[in-house]
């Protein structure tokens, strides 16, 4: 594992990447972006990595030795919640599910371009950031809908009483349906107000994260509108 040159304002990231030429690129975009960078090389010394030097970010590729990059992102996220970028060679539905569904909050395919990753990591973190100031500044607030509680101070989701672990990014979304329940959201206006993009080049991201969170509190939960977007449902008991 090789570490950058840090100093104490810098946002922390950690690239897990067996590919060396792969890993040597994106550790050198995001130094150039500010970032203080660290590398890991399979998936123990990854976990190892997060417990230890704590990282604001993980670039997190699938692929792994030692164990995967699923395990990884569960194993870290056991430890705490931390916004994980995936990595995937493959263009593959079921994939990004399940990284989903192990608290990945975005995905790229490979190949991808390093500006691209980098706005992403952007991206990601001031959604971090900014969640984190509405949870500041807003004091005893929660949603209910049925048996669905939506609680913003301590971000947490409960179905039927039980709690439900939801990603950062899943629990914006939930919030962002939440807000306007019954009203259908465009998947360009939940890619601006939860993912920050002004393109509608990510359509597919929210539709990968509404599977995914329909897993978590109800696939009856979440409408589909055809060719338009979703809406927050509240179902008949």
């Amino acid at each position: 594992m090789d570490s950058a040159q840090t100093t104490g304002a810098q946002r922390r990231v950690l690239v897990v990447e067996d590919d060396q030429t792969i890993v040597q690129a994106i550790a050198a975009r995001l130094q150039a972006e500010g970032f203080q960078v660290r590398t890991a090389g399979d998936g123990p010394s990854a976990v190892d990595a997060a417990h230890a030097w704590q990282p604001d970010l993980l670039v997190l590729d699938v692929m792994l030795p030692g164990y995967d990059g699923l395990e990884v992102c569960r194993r870290v996220q056991a430890d705490r919640p931390v916004p994980v970028l995936m990595l995937t060679a493959r263009d593959d539905e079921t994939d990004m599910l399940v990284g989903l569904g192990v608290g990945a909050d975005d995905y790229m395919t490979k190949p991808f371009s390093m500006r691209e990753l980098a706005a992403r990591v952007h991206v990601l973190l001031r959604r971090v950031e900014r969640a984190a100031d509405a949870a500041s500044t807003v004091r005893g607030a929660s949603i209910q809908l049925g048996d669905l509680e939506i609680d913003h101070t301590q971000r947490r989701v409960r179905v039927g009483g039980a709690d439900v672990h939801l990603t950062p990014t899943e629990f914006e979304l939930l919030v962002c349906l939440a807000h306007q329940p019954r009203a259908v959201l465009s998947r360009e206006q939940l890619l601006a107000e939860v993912w920050d993009w002004t393109d509608a080049s990510g359509t597919r991201t929210v539709d990968s994260h509404v599977k995914a969170l329909r897993r978590k509190i109800g696939a009856e939960r979440i409408r589909t509108v055809h060719g338009v977007g979703y809406a927050l449902e509240n179902p008949a008991p």
